[in-house]
C-alpha cells in the first residue's frame, strides 16, 4: 500500500501523534506506538535502508527526513537514493528542490518549516504553492495561533512539531487545526 494523503489523514485521525525516531533504541520503542506512520530522523547512507526495513517490518509507514541522513547531500540525487535503495514511503525535507523532485518521482512529501518570523510565514505560503507538498509541517508546535492563519492560506494538511512537552501541547495543536503532531517525546507517543 502506498502512502497517500488519504491514508495519512486516516492514520493521523485515529492516532494523531507521529513518532519521530532518532536512534536504534527509539526504533524499537516505536513498535508499540499507536500511529501507523513513523518519521525517521537519523541514520546514514549505510544504515538507512535497514532502518526503513525495520519500521516496515513493524507494519508501519516509514517517512525519511532526508536532510538529517548523514552522507546525503542537499541535491536531488539524495531523493533518488532514498527511492531506489530503500522502501521508504515518503520523505520530509526543508529543501524546496528536494520536495519538487520527490513529487516528480511520485513520492509522498512532507515539507518542513521552522517558524521564526513574518518572513518565514510568507515563505511558507510561497513554497507550498510552488512545491505542492502532500503535507506541510512546521516547528515549533506551540504556535497554535499561527496554525489557524496558515490553514486559511494553504490547502494542505498541517503537522505541528517541535517542543511538544505534554498532552496539553498535543491537544492545543490539534484544537488549532493541525491534523497531527510529530514528536521525539516518547512519553506522549500514545496519548
Amino acid at each position: 500500500m502506498a502512502l497517500t494523503i488519504e491514508y495519512f489523514m486516516e492514520a493521523t485521525a485515529s492516532s494523531p501523534v507521529i513518532p519521530a525516531i532518532k536512534n536504534d533504541e527509539w526504533l524499537m520503542s516505536c513498535k508499540d506506538a499507536e500511529c501507523d506512520i513513523v518519521y525517521i530522523i537519523y541514520g546514514d547512507i549505510c544504515t538507512i535502508a535497514d532502518i526503513v526495513d525495520s519500521v516496515k517490518a513493524m507494519g508501519k509507514m516509514a517517512v525519511v527526513h532526508v536532510d538529517l541522513i548523514s552522507g546525503l547531500s542537499t541535491k536531488e540525487i539524495s531523493v533518488d537514493f532514498i527511492q531506489k535503495h530503500t522502501k521508504a514511503d515518503g520523505i520530509i525535507s526543508m529543501k524546496p528542490m528536494l520536495i519538487k523532485h520527490a513529487k516528480e518521482l511520485g513520492m509522498f512529501t512532507i515539507q518542513r518549516f521552522y517558524m521564526m518570523d513574518a518572513l518565514t510565514y510568507a515563505n511558507i505560503v510561497k513554497h507550498v504553492k510552488s512545491c505542492d507538498p502532500d503535507v506541510v509541517e512546521f516547528l515549533p508546535a506551540g504556535l497554535t495561533k499561527i496554525i489557524g492563519y496558515l490553514l486559511e492560506e494553504i490547502d494542505k494538511p498541517v503537522v505541528a512539531s517541535g517542543l511538544i512537552m505534554d498532552k496539553e501541547d498535543v491537544m492545543g495543536a490539534l484544537k488549532a487545526g493541525a491534523f497531527a503532531v510529530s514528536t521525539t517525546n516518547r512519553g506522549i507517543w500514545n496519548c
